[in-house]
């Protein structure tokens, strides 16, 4: 890598770590690249994106960001794995890691917040923005068709009385 191309890697990071609502940095030694191709597209799938950097890149572009305290992380074969969606990457990579033992989560950062493998792992587990929508809007649904369902009763109930009245004029 020639200088300029350094300073671009550094910048394109820095704007990761600066605009995106979490990042996780694991080891991947060990992974063929099916594996690593199996990771990027597990990720892609979540909405969360993948990168591989230089150590000494990344902690460049940590530097001046809310993230720096992450930069102890950045030691050995590290990846980093990042989204807008505060569980999309968290939970790729733990699903990942679950699967695969040669992914070792590290820890990783949701905005000023620094996360160790536990605090990943429990982000993970919560659902995601698309699930937590479905809920919210299930939950003001639910409300709206019990409205419904009592405001139809009595207008049911007439009509079967007015039913049973009609008949027994009818019969008479």
């Amino acid at each position: 890598m020639n200088r300029t191309e350094k300073s671009e890697a550094v910048a394109t990071l820095h704007d990761v770590f600066e605009n995106t609502g979490v990042f996780v940095v694991a080891h991947y030694s060990g992974l063929t690249v099916a594996e690593m191709t199996d990771l990027r597209g597990r990720m892609r799938g979540a909405g969360a994106s993948l990168k591989v950097a230089k150590n000494r890149l990344a902690k460049l572009a940590l530097e001046g960001t809310e993230a720096a305290h992450a930069s102890d992380l950045f030691s050995g074969p590290t990846l980093i794995a990042y989204s807008d969606d505060p569980v999309a990457a968290p939970k790729a990579a733990a699903e990942f890691a679950k699967d695969n033992d040669k992914l070792v989560i590290l820890g990783g950062s949701m905005g000023a917040t620094a996360l160790d493998p536990a605090g990943v792992k429990t982000l993970a587990s919560l659902p995601t923005l698309d699930e937590l929508h479905a809920i919210i809007a299930g939950m003001i649904n639910r409300p709206a068709t019990k409205v419904a369902t009592i405001l139809q009763a009595p207008a049911g109930q007439l009509a079967r009385v007015f039913g049973a009245y009609a008949k027994e004029g009818n019969a008479a």
